[in-house]
């Protein structure tokens, strides 16, 4: 039986808070130069930057689910922030963060559940699919904000870089998880909108959705399709290939730091 959301299960989590500490003081490390490695300083901040993120992903299809009728997500522990909250932390968090540290790609998340039978209205389902990738959405805008303001006087290169590539890990994401692929919130946006008779015939592959993407990914030719079409993104955003690309480099500290010219 589900229970009323209390302050309690609203209170935010002193991991999320960690987590955020983490990206602040890293950050301030970046900025400073104060770390004797610059890459690892950006390494810590771009997946601290990141798991908050994927935080921020999840409250929101949690917080979108709460007013939507489902009021057994405070019960849950979703509306904390905290990442070991979630049904899959493999799955939403770790999975991720490795798939960033070896191809620099923001992997969608989803692992908050969700009792939709609670929830009534094909507008209050789409919604709550759409929170989340929105919030990447929020998010890259947010950190590409001194680039498109022309705003970057007095930033240190550095930490220029490190918001590029930050930025482009949520792009990605946005953009994934948009994808109209059962088990990702793109679908989960169509999904009330299809018939009863479509939707069962798809359900059986939900779980497969995210890997048979990665597994087209893999061609080269959509795989520089999609890279393209990041890359637009962020030229939009006022981010050039060549500032995320330093990101990039910075992040992979153990490969060596880069130089500079």
């Amino acid at each position: 039986m589900a229970t009323a959301v209390t302050r309690h299960n609203r209170r935010i989590s002193p991991v999320f808070l960690g987590l955020v500490a983490i990206m602040g003081v890293s950050g301030w490390a970046v900025w400073t130069d104060f770390s004797a490695s610059p890459g690892f300083a950006v390494f810590l901040f771009v997946v601290s930057g990141w798991i908050v993120s994927l935080c921020l992903h999840e409250y929101a299809h949690a917080r979108t689910a709460l007013h939507g009728g489902d009021i057994s997500i405070g019960a849950k522990g979703y509306l904390t922030l905290n990442p070991l909250k979630y049904t899959h932390v493999a799955l939403s968090i770790v999975l991720p963060v490795l798939f960033v540290i070896m191809g620099g790609i923001g992997l969608p998340g989803g692992a908050v559940f969700i009792e939709r039978h609670r929830i009534r209205g094909r507008w209050k389902h789409s919604l709550i699919s759409a929170a989340g990738p929105l919030t990447n959405v929020a998010f890259a805008i947010a950190l590409t904000a001194p680039f498109w303001l022309g705003a970057l006087d007095g930033v240190p290169d550095v930490f220029r870089y490190a918001l590029a590539f930050l930025a482009m890990l949520q792009v990605t994401a946005a953009i994934l998880n948009f994808l109209p692929v059962p088990g990702l919130d793109g679908y989960g946006v169509i999904e009330p909108w299809l018939s009863y008779r479509i939707r069962r015939q798809v359900e059986p592959y939900a779980p497969f959705g995210l890997l048979a993407v990665f597994g087209v990914l893999w061609i080269p030719e959509v795989n520089h399709v999609f890279f393209d079409a990041i890359d637009a993104v962020m030229r939009a955003l006022g981010v050039s290939a060549g500032e995320t690309t330093w990101g990039r480099e910075f992040f992979r500290f153990w490969k060596g730091e880069p130089q500079l010219y």
